[in-house]
């Protein structure tokens, strides 16, 4: 397994969550990383990357002010903190690896994905 995604489970509505990434890659540090999420029945949808060296962090505007991506290159992790949390986070959540240095938020842009884990928001 090269990335594995953890943290998730059930809180209600204003609750908060920190999802982790862990990936087992020699070259960790050489690639952004980025979460993404799926609800039931709607398309994967980009969150939040951040890039190699913890700059180049960008955000969904749905999650803009209520998540934080950040990276422990020492750890091979990426967390992303999830505070304020609404109904309409409930999703999986995975994370990715992409090759791309320029602002990947597409999922065709990552090559390399977790096995998801479940965050369940309950109002």
């Amino acid at each position: 397994v090269q990335l594995q995604a953890s943290g998730g489970g059930s809180v209600q509505a204003g609750g908060s969550l920190r999802l982790s990434c862990l990936v087992s890659l020699r070259t960790f540090n050489s690639y952004p990383i980025g979460w993404f999420r799926q609800a039931p029945g709607k398309e994967r949808e980009f969150i939040a990357r951040v890039g190699r060296g913890s700059g180049g962090i960008t955000y969904a505007d749905s999650v803009k002010s209520r998540f934080t991506i950040s990276r422990d290159n020492a750890k091979n992790t990426v967390y992303l903190q999830m505070n304020n949390l609404k109904a309409e986070d409930t999703a999986i959540y995975y994370c990715a690896r992409s090759r791309l240095s320029a602002n990947p938020v597409k999922a065709y842009q990552y090559d390399l994905w977790g096995q998801g884990t479940l965050v369940t928001v309950s109002s």
